[in-house]
């Protein structure tokens, strides 16, 4: 009866994972015996079971076996130069370059027989003809004359301030 009040105490312990190796080996002895007792007799299959996986193990070329499956993988390394993490980069101002480039010729092959300045082309040229926005009504033409022959009046030759 001892022994039993032992081995149950034993098994609370064990599933309660407080048992110490050698106190797992009492368990593993006691349920390796013939004679189990019945009440227990539904332990003694585990642990012929860790008994059984006990034995199990890798083995000595694992990693042989394991890397003929996989293989060894290649490492191809290239080395990054400041060139090439701008190339990207250059060749789209480049395409940029070009396209403007082209622009500008196709324009102006297409006004060089038009005589009249074209909106586009005005960069560094003087614009001859008056540029006035016109309100949609038509002026008095009497009273333009009147302000025109006004201003003719005024125009005077101009002296020089300082004599000497």
């Amino acid at each position: 009866m001892d022994s039993d009040k032992h081995i149950e105490e034993l098994l609370q312990r064990y599933w309660l994972c407080e048992t110490s190796v050698e106190e797992e080996a009492q368990l593993r002895a006691f349920f390796s015996q013939v004679d189990v007792p019945a009440r227990w007799c539904r332990y003694k299959a585990w642990f012929a079971y860790t008994d059984e996986c006990r034995g199990e193990g890798l083995g000595e070329d694992f990693d042989a076996r394991v890397l003929s499956k996989v293989g060894v993988p290649v490492v191809k390394a290239k080395r990054v130069t400041m060139m090439s993490r701008f190339q990207p980069l250059l060749k789209a101002v480049a395409v940029v370059a070009v396209v403007v480039g082209l622009g500008g010729v196709v324009q102006r092959s297409f006004f060089a027989d038009v005589e009249e300045v074209a909106v586009g082309d005005t960069i560094g040229r003087q614009i001859s003809t008056p540029s006035v926005a016109l309100s949609g009504e038509v002026p008095d033409v009497a009273a333009e004359k009147q302000k025109l022959d006004s201003l003719k009046g005024v125009e005077q030759p101009m002296e020089p301030f300082i004599q000497h």
